[in-house]
């Protein structure tokens, strides 16, 4: 009996590693394998020098935040480091429109009494002004990367602070030669990013970027007004950067214009006008901007 009974249980185990040996493998076809997450261009917004015609900036972010298209650097000059350095410390582009319309130019502009041998703006109201608004005060903090682009007086290099104080750097890159003092920065004498560069896509190239959003505000140097030495300084720098953009601007993927020709270099009064071309202009572009993602994201 026992014997009998430890044969009915050998059979019983014998059986059941038979059953598992015996059971079908699926195959493989039927594994799902879940594709990897496509990945995303890194992106970069160039903004132009231009003085006053840079509340075109303004409308160009307003629609390309609207749009969800991502921004993950500015490289700016100028009038263009100013809007850039706004946007890239709150990332909101409400805010950077409402700031733009409060902003008047005796904010930018302190014209001094005592007439300085380096030139008549000393720069220090743009940056207070500066430092006031952001709430971010250094380079280094800022959750958007923002490069602004200055040329060393001494050496003509082109100069990207990535440290020290936003609102001295951006005094700095718009430091208009023969208007704006020069600037003492990170030990270095700085004066106007647009002299070497005012449309810095090599710089954003450097930097990472996969597609340049280049934004120019010289396709017309056209001057409505020019009775004054600071308007020939700044008809003159115009007329330079519009020479030097020939071959530069057509580094970008995209290349925004919005139409601020007839607009002066110091006309504060046009801002509506600015910000609402910069917007008919990007959206314009909307379509080839999402092509060139569509177009990378594919290779």
């Amino acid at each position: 009996m026992e014997s009998k009974m430890r044969w009915l249980t050998l059979s019983f185990i014998f059986g059941l590693l038979l059953s598992c040996q015996t059971t079908p493998t699926p195959p493989l076809e039927t594994l799902k394998v879940e594709p990897l997450p496509k990945s995303l261009p890194k992106v970069a917004l160039v903004l132009g020098g231009g003085a006053a015609k840079g509340f075109a900036h303004v409308g160009v972010i307003r629609v390309l935040e609207k749009e969800k298209i991502p921004i993950d650097m500015i490289v700016a000059t100028s009038v263009g480091a100013l809007v850039g350095a706004i946007y890239a410390s709150e990332m909101d582009s409400f805010q950077l429109e409402w700031l733009a319309y409060q902003v008047s130019k005796e904010d930018i502009f302190d014209f001094s009494i005592l007439y300085s041998k380096l030139g008549p703006v000393q720069g220090e109201k743009l940056e207070e002004f500066l430092k006031t608004k952001l709430k971010t005060k250094r380079l280094e903090d800022l959750k958007l990367p923002l490069y602004p682009v200055a040329t060393d007086l001494m050496t003509g290099e082109t100069v990207t602070p990535t440290k020290g104080s936003i609102a001295r750097a951006v005094r700095a890159s718009s430091a208009i030669p023969g208007v704006f003092v020069p600037v003492q920065f990170a030990g270095r004498t700085l004066i106007d990013g647009g002299v070497t560069n005012n449309l810095p896509i090599e710089i954003a190239r450097q930097k990472g970027a996969d597609i340049v959003i280049a934004v120019n505000l010289s396709r017309d140097v056209k001057s409505v007004q020019v009775d004054s030495v600071i308007d020939i300084i700044l008809q003159s720098i115009e007329i330079m950067g519009k020479e030097l953009l020939k071959y530069k601007r057509l580094g970008a993927e995209i290349l925004i214009e919005p139409q601020v020709g007839d607009v002066g270099m110091l006309d504060f009064s046009q801002k509506k006008k600015c910000i609402e071309e910069g917007m008919k202009a990007a959206q314009a572009a909307l379509p080839q901007i999402r092509q060139k993602i569509e177009d990378w994201r594919k290779k």
